[in-house]
């Protein structure tokens, strides 16, 4: 019993291309890929022009020899000048040996160096083993005028010397904030970035 190469979909865009450069001059007028890539073979996959995926790998879509007999079969005759419509209505119902005479694969095509694996799908990790998140630490908030408050970690709490200390040493900071007019208004706490014009 013989086992099917499945490529993902980056591999089978790869064998398509390494197809398509024996006797493949490309699209003749330009507004098709000479190439699909990954959001074309979808889109050929949704029109029905080529199979659906062969097999899943967790999440990963799986292709075989026919998907690839397909894509290269339809830009082939997307080189001819023929439609999307045209090339469903030929590639309808085709067996593989039909396929196989379309796409006219080069002999050596086997032989080529797959593409690299995608990764296998990341597991879920168990959140109770996982380390917890940082915490964060509480701030205190100190008034020194109104609208400014200082943001200071919560080591201990503040006494009343501390709040004094503060505010002495806020007091330069302050009368800048006031010559500058990035203060709020007296009575009015309220300060958007519009108030500073």
């Amino acid at each position: 019993m013989t086992h099917e190469t499945l490529w993902t979909l980056d591999e089978l865009s790869t064998a398509v291309s390494r197809a398509l450069t024996v006797d493949y001059a490309g699209s003749v007028n330009g507004r098709v890929r000479d190439v699909p890539d990954r959001r074309t073979i979808r889109y050929y996959t949704t029109l029905g022009l080529i199979d659906r995926p062969a097999a899943m790998r967790g999440r990963t879509a799986l292709y075989g020899r026919r998907h690839l007999l397909q894509l290269v079969a339809i830009k082939r005759l997307q080189a001819e000048g023929r439609s999307l419509a045209e090339v469903q209505a030929r590639l309808v119902g085709l067996t593989d040996t039909a396929l196989e005479a379309l796409a006219r694969l080069p002999a050596n095509l086997d032989e080529a160096p797959r593409g690299e694996p995608e990764p296998p799908p990341r597991r879920a990790e168990r959140f109770w083993t996982a380390a917890p998140a940082p915490v964060a630490r509480p701030l205190l908030a100190v008034p020194l005028a109104d609208g400014v408050t200082l943001l200071l970690p919560a080591a201990r709490s503040l006494t009343d010397t501390d709040l004094s200390a503060l505010r002495d040493a806020a007091a330069p900071l302050l009368e800048l904030l006031k010559e500058r007019r990035l203060l709020a208004a007296e009575g009015n706490s309220t300060f958007s970035q519009g108030d500073a014009s």
